[in-house]
């Protein structure tokens, strides 16, 4: 039963990510269910959830090379956001995790709902910016260490981030954005899984399970995600977000 727990929240999350996002909503707290300690259920779902990015990657191919020109300077800085925050997801205590679990999953939940919101503001924030070239590039790239390790330590709601970033740095091509999206979260994941690796801190066959799933998901979607109507499914991600952030509150803290 568990491993059909864990293909099953693979499959769901696999569909919720291609069409909405917020997959890992469901297979990080079925991670923790079946009994994998926080940290390395975290670790887990970052492994599961990779192949999901790369495959999409892969499919915004031709919208990635229009932004050929920093493509190496954004592959390099998220790779070393995602490798300092894995490290400091690795530098925690277990209570000091799970204690802040409810928070970011709170964070993460904000973030999808509001997140359209959000990359609005952003979009105005870039727009009135006028900061000196010199320092534009270094705060652009700041930001993306930023947004990379957050990835890296908790790897729910990272794909709204990354567009946000994307709309401060001056990007408004959306298959553009949703490829690079995708590939800075590929990035994150992989250097994150590298340090997951030498630590030990994945549980592979259960990861294995999850990440068969989310490609079958992922499958399923792209026949059947025109039969959707997306606000049904964004009502079931934002629905479910809301009930796993309260009840990890009660578990914590009451």
């Amino acid at each position: 039963m568990e491993w059909i727990l864990l293909f099953g929240a693979g499959v769901l999350g696999g569909i919720l990510n291609s069409i909405a996002g917020g997959g890992s909503f469901i297979t990080f707290p079925t991670l923790m269910f079946v009994g994998i300690p926080p940290i390395v259920a975290n670790a887990t779902n970052t492994f599961a959830v990779c192949a999901g990015y790369i495959s999409g990657t892969y499919g915004f191919r031709q919208d990635i090379a229009k932004s050929a020109y920093s493509l190496h300077s954004i592959i390099i800085f998220s790779l070393i956001g995602g490798g300092v925050g894995a490290y400091l997801l690795l530098s925690v205590s277990e209570k000091q995790f799970i204690n802040a679990i409810p928070w970011l999953l709170l964070f993460a939940t904000l973030l999808f709902l509001f997140g359209s919101h959000i990359n609005q503001w952003t979009s105005k924030l870039a727009r009135t910016a006028s900061l000196h070239p010199f320092w534009s590039i270094v705060s652009i790239s700041l930001l993306l260490i930023l947004v990379s390790a957050y990835g890296g330590f908790f790897n729910a709601g990272l794909g709204v981030v990354v567009l946000s970033y994307l709309v401060l740095a001056g990007y408004t091509d959306i298959n553009q954005m949703n490829g690079l999206k995708l590939l800075i979260s590929s990035c994150v994941s992989l250097i994150a899984i590298v340090v997951f690796v030498l630590e030990g801190s994945i549980d592979w066959t259960r990861g294995c399970a999850v990440m068969l799933g989310t490609l079958s998901g992922g499958y399923v979607a792209a026949r059947v995600s025109r039969q959707v109507e997306q606000r049904y499914v964004k009502g079931f991600v934002a629905l479910s977000s809301l009930v796993m952030t309260g009840y990890f509150f009660v578990d914590v803290y009451l």
